[in-house]
């Protein structure tokens, strides 16, 4: 269900001891109507949760296979990722790419420009680019806990703070089982009890050094950093198991399912969390009293907001707020924070699999807005549901105290796709965010591949078969129009501004048919919006890059122009893995040269992919799970090897 953050109870709006609204088991929440409050006592919330998830439940547990969401969207292909503005980072070092220059993203690297803090294999890794020496390693802990997981951090000063998606928290599904009707966990817990992420702090003043950890039931959503202070979303659902009864009928099993909800305690819906520090360890559970739902829910995901200061001497308990619903998508813009939901997880497979179209009811997203201008715990603002899905966090952007949206709705799969795509625009007034805007109708038949929001003007990729680029003018909110279309084969799936009226795109080119054929950059002249242009293309056949779906692969570097994506290329043998750099000048693309990380032996498990760029004072730096690369911008010499594998 939506996920909505909020401040504790003096930011809810008043209290109530209805009975939980609770959304039909197969039907997404009609649009608007969506305001957070906070329950009487902690009775009366696990009554209302109990008698939400009991709507929800059927013979096989939640959700339509007995199975509600168990991933992050984060890891679908497609992800929603983070890229930069063009202008974003200071003079001397490249940083890292995110979507706005007030609020930064969790990577596997980060740099300050006077260090390069890195993780992989479970390991932490400091670089000095002044010396090109490795000047700390760290091992963190849980690094064998979950083999499929990567690892990320944030930086700042002295401090990191790495993200750790260690296990993989149950989400109440159904295991074989006889017996009675009981609340157990919905996973075999680590020896702490909790089944969820884990954050480090990591003190990088001298040889790097744990200072204090976090841990908390759930899955890792997203964080946004903010000067100091970093904000954590964890998802998580009550840790129940449904057992799998031989010979029940459909109705029987909903009955059982039904009991264990009524046997469960507020221990099987809380999160519950440990810090350590000090060489002390404590544990909790969010209370009651930092619970609120919005108007309806599902009883079945529950959404935790944790708030750290990297100044500070300890992680502490995080601040926790907790929300009865679910979320997928973060957007901030540094003083504001966006949460956004929608019900693809739960609808699309029962769609695509009977090839029909979804009711307008399950496709709604749901959007939060809060205020992280201050350290505290963000106060929430305002809220909104737009009809269709969101492809990723570009999807949304804030201009002018205005938030922009572009969704696609309908169907996009099978014969007789009716999608179409849209662009809407909202200000909060009071506690909702109103619509004053919006314009429809574009890509009938396609689904959004890239959007991307520059000042007043909006650039939306849809694509089936050719890739429409459509401008829409969005400087009277009021009034927003499409003023331009550019059609060309392929797709972009990430659009970065340029400055002087270009933009640029990496994606794939695709035949007529629209049968993709290798990664494509491009170079688009948006300066007037009136008629886009394409007024360059990088092809490499049969090649595909990490930063086509997830933008923190991709590099720009302004100062010299430079265009830096990491490439897979497939043919006859072995692929090749390489980091491709570009300027991209007025006359289109020059190929600068290319970078690897082979080892030298030949072996497929040598051909290490580069994963990200960074420049710093004058050096490109390439990071891959083997090590990190430095190498001359200005003559494409190699100037050092780390390696770390």
């Amino acid at each position: 269900m939506g996920l909505a953050l909020v401040a504790g109870l003096a930011l809810v709006t008043g209290c109530t001891t209805q009975p939980a609204p609770v959304p039909p088991p197969d039907r997404g929440l009609p649009a608007g109507g969506f305001r957070l409050v906070a329950f009487d006592s902690c009775p009366e919330a696990l009554r209302q949760l109990k008698a939400a998830a009991k709507a929800y439940v059927g013979p096989w547990g939640f959700g339509p296979n007995g199975d509600i969401r168990t991933f992050d969207r984060a890891e679908q292909a497609g992800a929603p990722a983070a890229a930069g503005r063009a202008d974003a980072a200071p003079k001397g070092y490249s940083g890292t790419n995110t979507h706005e220059a007030g609020a930064d993203e969790p990577d596997l690297v980060k740099t300050d420009g006077k260090r390069i803090v890195t993780v992989s294999h479970g390991k932490l890794y400091v670089v000095d680019p002044a010396t090109r020496r490795l000047t700390g390693e760290l091992e963190l802990p849980g690094a064998d806990s979950f083999g499929g997981a990567e690892d990320s951090l944030l930086l700042d000063g002295d401090r990191a703070l790495v993200l750790r998606r260690d296990g993989w928290a149950g989400m109440a599904r159904p295991t074989v089982r006889g017996g009675g009707a009981r609340a157990v966990p919905a996973e075999a817990p680590t020896p702490d009890g909790i089944v969820g992420p884990r954050l480090i702090m990591v003190d990088l003043s001298a040889e790097p050094k744990i200072i204090g950890e976090y841990r908390i039931d759930g899955n890792l959503v997203d964080a946004r950093q903010a000067g100091t202070t970093v904000r954590v979303v964890v998802r998580s659902a009550p840790r129940l198991n449904f057992p799998h009864r031989e010979g029940a009928t459909d109705e029987q099993r909903t009955a059982a399912n039904r009991e264990i909800i009524d046997n469960a305690t507020a221990d099987d819906w809380l999160p519950r969390y440990e810090v350590t520090s000090g060489g002390r360890t404590s544990t909790g559970r969010v209370g009651c009293e930092r619970v609120s739902r919005p108007a309806a829910y599902s009883g079945t995901s529950l959404m935790t907001v944790l708030s750290f200061d990297l100044g500070a001497a300890a992680l502490g308990a995080g601040d926790p707020v907790t929300v009865i619903a679910d979320g997928d998508t973060v957007y901030s813009n540094g003083p504001r924070l966006y949460v956004a939901n929608d019900q693809r997880w739960r609808v699309l497979p029962m769609l695509t699999a009977r090839n029909i179209a979804p009711d307008p009811k399950d496709e709604t997203t749901e959007i939060y807005q809060f205020d992280i201008s201050g350290a505290g715990a963000p106060r929430y603002v305002a809220d909104a549901s737009v009809p269709g899905w969101l492809i990723n966090q570009y999807a949304m952007s804030e201009w002018d105290g205005h938030l922009r949206v572009a969704t696609t709705s309908g169907r996009t799969w099978g014969d007789k796709p009716n999608s179409t795509s849209s662009v809407y625009v909202l200000r909060a007034d009071g506690t909702a965010l109103t619509q004053v805007g919006k314009v429809t109708g574009l890509g009938k038949g396609e689904r959004i591949y890239a959007v991307r929001f520059v000042g007043g003007t909006g650039h939306v990729v849809t694509f089936r078969q050719t890739d429409p680029l459509y401008t829409v003018d969005l400087r009277d909110p009021r009034a927003p129009k499409v003023s331009g279309e550019l059609k060309i084969n392929g797709y972009s799936a990430y659009l970065h501004p340029a400055g002087d009226g270009r933009l640029l795109g990496v994606g794939q080119e695709a035949s007529d048919q629209g049968r993709v054929q290798g990664t494509q950059l491009s170079l688009f002249d948006v300066s007037d919006p009136a008629k886009p242009t394409r007024i360059a293309q990088y092809h490499v056949k049969q090649g595909h890059s990490e930063a086509e779906f997830d933008p923190h692969a991709f590099l720009y570097w302004p100062a010299e122009r430079l265009v830096v994506v990491p490439l897979i290329v497939y043919g006859r043998g072995l692929p090749s893995n390489v980091a491709l750099a570009l300027r991209a000048g007025d006359g289109g693309f020059t190929e600068v040269g290319t970078v690897d990380h082979t080892l030298g032996t030949g072996r497929p498990e040598d051909l290490t992919p580069i994963r990200r760029s960074l420049v710093v004072d004058g050096v490109l730096w390439t990071v891959s799970d083997a090590g990190l690369k430095a190498t001359s911008l200005s003559t494409m010499t190699t100037l050092g090897w780390l390696r770390t594998a």
